[in-house]
């Protein structure tokens, strides 16, 4: 009888494990749907936010349609950018060219296109390079804090002491002009921004309930760094990168102007709208040959407008104090 009794007692203890163990598998799934319900429903709310906003949508479209035309440009013209012409110097827009030719007989309309791959390259190449650097050294620093925290900062009021133009400038003339050092000059004056955004949202973070949690489980710092903190702050990121793409494209455009950009062997549309400083040597009429520089300013505050408008709408959907 004793022996009836214990075998049932073990027979029902092995039940209840089977069950507890099916119960914490369950449970796990159920975890991972309801986590995977909630991102979906967090990005689809955020999609609606962002097609609801006409402006980036606007800007997207912008956006999508010159980055076609740029990057696809021998879709769009049968001619060379350096194909110069010497019997169609400075030739009027017609079916022949479109937005006529410069002081050199080159397409205006091929320079356009072809240029704005360098340009959208150094706007867009010189934020991801400022973001990776900025944002890995706020990450770190912020959630490390003590003295990487603080040399890291001295570093960035350093750089953030002197106008950036001014700085970049001084960098242009003593490594000299180039599409490489251009980008690299960029990224290392455009970083401190990246850094003091970053490692705000981690000071905000790193006191959460979850951040305290995890820490407690014993996760690694770098884990919960870069694997749970970042996609928190992951929405102003994307915005800074957007507006900062904008920034580096104006300003290659005002040092193209001022001669210290891209050399003027490459196209780019700062260099194409410089043309008009060189262009008094032939004619100084300059509303007369307004094809010189009025397409390509057009296309280049189009461009800037539609990543502004694309930044906007970016972010008022991944604020959540907007959300809906």
């Amino acid at each position: 009888m004793m022996n009836t009794e214990k075998s049932k007692t073990t027979e029902g203890k092995a039940i209840k494990n089977r069950r507890t163990l099916l119960d914490r598998r369950m449970d796990k799934i159920l975890a991972q749907e309801e986590q995977g319900r909630n991102s979906t429903r967090l990005t689809s709310r955020t999609m609606r936010k962002v097609l609801s906003n006409k402006l980036a949508v606007i800007g997207a479209a912008l956006f999508l349609i010159i980055c076609i035309l740029c990057f696809a440009a021998p879709l769009f013209t049968r001619y060379p950018p350096t194909q110069i012409s010497l019997k169609e110097r400075a030739a009027a827009p017609s079916t022949t060219h479109i937005f006529g030719t410069d002081q050199m007989g080159r397409d205006i309309w091929s320079r356009m296109l072809y240029g704005g791959r360098v340009s959208i390259l150094v706007g867009l190449g010189s934020a991801l390079g400022s973001a990776l650097i900025g944002v890995t050294l706020g990450m770190l620093a912020g959630y490390k804090g003590g003295w990487l925290d603080k040399i890291i900062l001295k570093i960035s009021d350093l750089f953030l002491s002197i106008p950036q133009l001014v700085l970049i400038i001084i960098m242009v003339a003593l490594v000299g002009q180039s599409l490489e050092n251009i980008i690299l000059i960029f990224i290392l004056t455009g970083w401190p921004s990246m850094y003091r955004m970053a490692r705000s949202k981690v000071l905000s973070l790193k006191e959460e309930e979850f951040v305290q949690a995890l820490k407690a489980f014993g996760v690694s710092d770098i884990k919960i760094t870069f694997k749970h903190m970042l996609p928190n702050a992951i929405g102003p990121i994307v915005v800074n990168i957007t507006l900062s793409t904008a920034m580096f494209i104006l300003q290659e455009a005002s040092l193209s102007v001022l001669g210290y950009g891209v050399p003027q062997t490459v196209s780019t549309w700062g260099n194409i709208i410089n043309v008009i400083a060189n262009a008094g040597t032939i004619r100084y009429d300059w509303l007369g040959i307004w094809w010189y520089y009025v397409p390509c300013a057009a296309m280049l505050v189009l461009f800037v407008l539609s990543i502004n408008f694309i930044g906007d709408g970016l972010r008022d959907a991944s604020d959540p104090t907007q959300i809906g």
